[in-house]
């Protein structure tokens, strides 16, 4: 009631600086202006990367109902818009905000991405009969500190909820001890994991295994991973080296590091080529690591052979590539020692780089049962959708024929 009180006269705050020339974003989270459109299925992420985690989801919930995206950001609102999908603000958590966007919508189902609490939107939920579901649901031990400190509100919500598929284990724990319900369970998904499970490894040839990336490397990296990669083709003259600098302004730089060691190049910008037997393609593009992911059978993770603390392992894992780092994954530990226990990754220092990757290069088999491993290893964790997705269309009481789309 406190709470209901208090965002009633901030509304009515928030209204006036509306009317007295606030901005169109304002206005559209007040749903002060246009009304959002009914949908079946109103779908909620934060901003760009929620939403982009959770893009496949929304993609089949899409082909099976009308659906509306919601989000916090301009940024990502209109990421949902160039998709394809009906997208705006996610109002307030105000009264009469929610009232207006929740009457003109009036959705079968929420679809929260991530983790946000927000009290009156699920009373209103509550209220109406509007079942809410989350998906990739985090709770930091951090949070689940502070939300143990106010029980009164946080059980509420979470008994509201209808459906919740955890990150881990870790937040699915920590949410049933705060107070979720144990039925509204579904099995743990790891959004970010869903597009790099999404791909499609290409097949194995001599080609690919001859083919080594380095992915995303950082100032310090090119020098040691080109000085390997001479010394390795001495004995291999049609080795081929794909390297691509995390931040493409640096291939002039990075150009002349492989001109000072007398190695055939290919620019990509220059010349749309792919790499060269014996040489390198320097890959200073955007936008094109799926093509690299599954052109090298071998990929070095940038980022750790400096002190970056790595980048991610999962998208050439989903192209079934050989992993190699070096000791700096701090970004990324337990991702890692995932992929140590599965036999999928090496770990590398400079002094050998070389031999490591020769290693793999001279059993093809070897780094052609890694990539498989790490393959593997990234479809177990990422799960399978497919369950959740079939729930959220029971909650919006969607037949496996029904057809939502016109409402």
């Amino acid at each position: 009631m406190i709470y209901q009180a208090t965002t009633r006269v901030a509304e009515a705050a928030l209204r006036l600086r509306a009317a007295l020339g606030g901005s169109a974003a304002l206005r559209e989270r007040l749903v002060a202006g246009d009304a959002p459109a009914s949908a079946a299925i109103w779908v909620h992420g934060a901003s760009v990367g929620e939403l982009t985690s959770a893009r496949p989801v929304i993609e089949a919930l899409a082909e099976r109902a009308s659906i509306l995206v919601t989000a916090n950001s301009e940024t990502g609102r209109d990421m949902a818009r160039g998709w394809g999908l009906p997208a705006r603000l996610a109002p307030l958590d105000l009264p009469g905000a929610l009232d207006r966007f929740l009457a003109a919508a009036h959705p079968r189902v929420l679809v929260t991405v991530e983790s946000e609490f927000w009290p009156l939107r699920s009373r209103y939920l509550g209220q109406r009969g509007i079942a809410h579901a989350m998906i990739g649901a985090r709770m930091s031990e951090r949070s689940a500190a502070t939300w143990g400190r106010l029980p009164r509100i946080i059980r509420p919500m979470l008994g509201r909820i209808a459906a919740l598929s955890a990150q881990d284990q870790a937040s699915e724990a920590r949410l049933l001890a705060l107070g979720l319900p144990a039925r509204a369970l579904m099995p743990r998904l790891d959004l970010k994991l869903l597009q790099p499970a999404r791909l499609v490894p290409p097949p194995a040839s001599a080609a690919r295994d001859g083919t080594i990336l380095a992915a995303s490397t950082h100032p310090g990296e090119d020098e040691l991973i080109l000085d390997a990669f001479a010394q390795l083709r001495r004995q291999r003259p049609g080795l081929r080296l794909i390297l691509a600098p995390r931040h493409p302004a640096r291939a002039d730089a990075v150009a002349a590091l492989i001109a000072a060691r007398g190695l055939p190049m290919l620019r990509r910008s220059d010349s749309w080529a792919e790499a060269p037997d014996g040489g390198v393609l320097l890959a200073d593009t955007l936008g094109e690591m799926a093509r690299w992911y599954a052109a090298a059978g071998i990929c070095l993770i940038g980022g750790s052979l400096a002190d970056h603390g790595g980048h991610t392992p999962w998208e050439p894992a989903g192209m079934a590539c050989a992993l190699l780092h070096g000791p700096n994954v701090s970004n990324f530990t337990e991702s890692f020692e995932a992929l140590h226990d599965r036999n999928a990754a090496l770990a590398v220092g400079p002094e050998d780089l070389a031999t490591a990757i020769a290693r793999l290069l001279d059993d093809p088999a070897l780094a052609r049962r890694m990539g498989e491993a790490a393959r593997a290893l990234l479809s177990a964790r990422a799960g399978d959708p497919a369950a959740l997705i079939g729930r959220i269309a029971d909650l919006a009481s969607l037949g496996p024929d029904a057809d939502m789309k016109g409402m």
